[in-house]
């Protein structure tokens, strides 16, 4: 009794009622997992390494160096060039995914350092209506690229999206074309881009500028694709092999150049850096 008073301070709490925001379950290996630990090891599984998903501003401090980060474009948004409607208005679902976030749009862009060399980054963030690709983060990410060609540096593009908007129809499909247009005339530039698809990546954007690098990086286990596994399966009528669309299968099969974990992604895209812009220096 004495020892229960003391741990419970004084009174007999449940130990069962724990605080909210102490602990996670992990969905791969079904541990429970303290929440402090997953967030030390760049929100990752200790126990499996399962990489839970990351918000953009987490993902920035984990690539950038401290105190260079300088964010590009910050106020643009959508619009609702379509005045569409579904269960409710597209403004109001914008609206309701800037109070979530704390972001204006679905990609944050600008300029950091990593290890020393200056890059021009982009990262989606799935928490805002699914990272999904409209006119204001096809337009962000145009201009991140276009803003990094002009400085001579390389650029980087981190992806998490269920693909195009379609509250935005046929316009959030144009930025497909609009951004690898951006990213071919960067390569014409003779400067390097960088890929890195994200759990998940898929639809549009998969089908232009996450594929597009000089170097595809994945993260373990990220899915990837174009359409959903059972849009596919129902439309060919065939089982589809095992493991289909993780970045492991798209490793296999040449989609993607490099799987690498969360926690070493920062010295192997410095490294890919060094490497890719060693002909600049000569």
């Amino acid at each position: 009794m004495v020892l229960d008073r003391l741990r419970w301070g004084g009174g007999r709490r449940d130990p069962k009622k724990i605080p909210d925001g102490l602990w996670v379950k992990c969905p791969a290996c079904q541990k429970t997992v303290y929440q402090r630990l997953v967030e030390e090891q760049s929100d990752t599984c200790p126990e499996c390494g399962h990489h839970f998903p990351m918000i953009a501003q987490r993902r920035i401090a984990s690539l950038i160096d401290d105190g260079t980060w300088e964010e590009w474009d910050a106020a643009i948004t959508s619009a609702n060039p379509l005045e569409f409607t579904d269960s409710k208005p597209y403004p109001k679902r914008i609206a309701q995914a800037i109070d979530k976030t704390g972001l204006n749009e679905a990609v944050v862009t600008g300029v950091g350092n990593i290890n020393g060399q200056r890059t021009g980054l982009g990262v989606m963030d799935f928490r805002f209506n699914g990272g999904s690709m409209g006119s204001a983060v096809g337009e962000k990410l145009a201009r991140q690229v276009e803003r990094s060609t002009d400085e001579n540096i390389p650029a980087i593009i981190i992806s998490a999206s269920g693909g195009a908007r379609m509250q935005e129809g046929i316009l959030s499909l144009m930025q497909m074309a609009k951004v690898s247009g951006a990213l071919a005339r960067h390569s014409d530039a003779g400067l390097p881009y960088i890929s890195i698809l994200t759990r998940p990546t898929f639809g549009g954007v998969t089908a232009s500028f996450a594929t597009l690098g000089d170097i595809n990086i994945a993260e373990p286990k990220a899915l990837i694709g174009f359409a959903g596994p059972t849009v596919i399966k129902t439309t060919i009528k065939q089982d589809l092999p095992e493991g289909f669309q993780t970045a492991e299968f798209c490793l296999e099969h040449g989609q993607v150049d490099l799987i690498v974990h969360r926690q070493d992604m920062k010295q192997e895209v410095s490294r890919l850096l060094t490497y890719l812009t060693a002909s600049q220096t000569k």
